[in-house]
């Protein structure tokens, strides 16, 4: 049986609206829409129909080979960045080889490394700590007053 439509053309292929208002994308044109599990779509009226648009947050690249040792050092790497963003007292910076890895795979913008390493993240452990204990400076109106206060200082 061919699935021809009521202009005679080829018909595309049907899908049902589930009870969550859910629809599956058949393969056919899931595949023509160079789509992937997870992509976003835009859905558009136009003309009484609707019209799904797929939306590309960043272009696709394609995905670096990791060696077993780089898949390890990642598990690593995501186990620290959570740490850091959920518990900055109790984290960790991240070692060179940790940080090569992170950029590698694009967990880590080159041109922010800095932040990531231990030595950093030392510094930004004694910030939290002094901003939890209460430890701040005064409240500056502006910044020229801040930075008059900033050169008095004596570090």
């Amino acid at each position: 049986m061919s699935n021809i439509n009521e202009k005679g053309n080829q018909a595309m292929p049907l899908t049902k609206v589930s009870t969550k208002r859910q629809i599956t994308i058949p393969v056919k044109v899931f595949k023509a829409l160079d789509l992937e599990v997870g992509d976003l779509l835009e859905i558009n009226v136009e003309n009484g129909k609707g019209v799904l648009v797929p939306q590309k947050l960043t272009a696709k690249t394609s995905v670096p080979k990791l060696t077993q040792a780089e898949q390890k050092i990642l598990r690593a790497v995501q186990k620290k960045i959570s740490a850091i963003a959920n518990d900055k007292l109790n984290s960790k910076g991240l070692t060179t080889g940790e940080i090569k890895v992170g950029v590698k795979v694009g967990l880590i913008d080159p041109e922010q490394t800095w932040y990531w390493t231990e030595e950093w993240q030392k510094k930004e452990r004694e910030a939290e700590r002094d901003i939890q204990e209460g430890d701040l400076s005064e409240k500056y109106d502006d910044v020229d007053t801040a930075l008059a206060a900033l050169k008095k200082t004596k570090v």
